[in-house]
């Protein structure tokens, strides 16, 4: 079973305002460059303008490309390039959080459930699943010693 990640306003605006800081940075002076100057230099145009698209698609990706997959073993976390294998018996605990800031989190939500687990590289995860009472039910089906 799949789990799409929940999004609120909050973090779409974070995250647009995060794309027009870095379209300001690289896509500024490519302008400044097209219309200001007597010869442009169009490799430094394309050159920005490319790294500003490599940037905000990478931004887009990691952000609105996020599943939580039951297998049979364990929890797949995927956001973007970024995954997670938990397997069931190495989860401790679940409880819902607020703090979405530090942590390994792969979210996009300010509603959020922090997954405790044995090998975690910073001991947990923070997700943001779309309908969570259904992904608990199924949770704690799969894993029934969590807390």
């Amino acid at each position: 079973m799949t789990f799409r990640s929940k999004r609120d306003n909050t973090f779409i605006t974070f995250i647009s305002v995060a794309i027009a800081i870095i379209g300001l940075a690289t896509l500024l002076p490519a302008v400044f460059e097209l219309f200001f100057t007597k010869s442009p230099d169009m490799t430094a145009v394309w050159i920005t303008v490319g790294l500003f698209l490599l940037c905000a698609g990478f931004i887009v990706w990691i952000s609105f490309d996020i599943e939580y997959t039951f297998t049979d073993e364990y929890l797949f976390v995927r956001g973007g390039p970024f995954r997670s294998k938990i397997p069931y018996e190495d989860i401790t605990k679940v409880n819902p959080t607020t703090n979405i800031i530090a942590g390994y989190r792969i979210l996009s939500s300010k509603d959020a459930l922090e997954i405790h687990y044995k090998k975690a590289l910073m001991g947990s995860v923070i997700i943001s699943p779309k309908e969570q009472v259904t992904f608990l039910q199924v949770l704690t089906e799969k894993a029934p010693h969590i807390h």
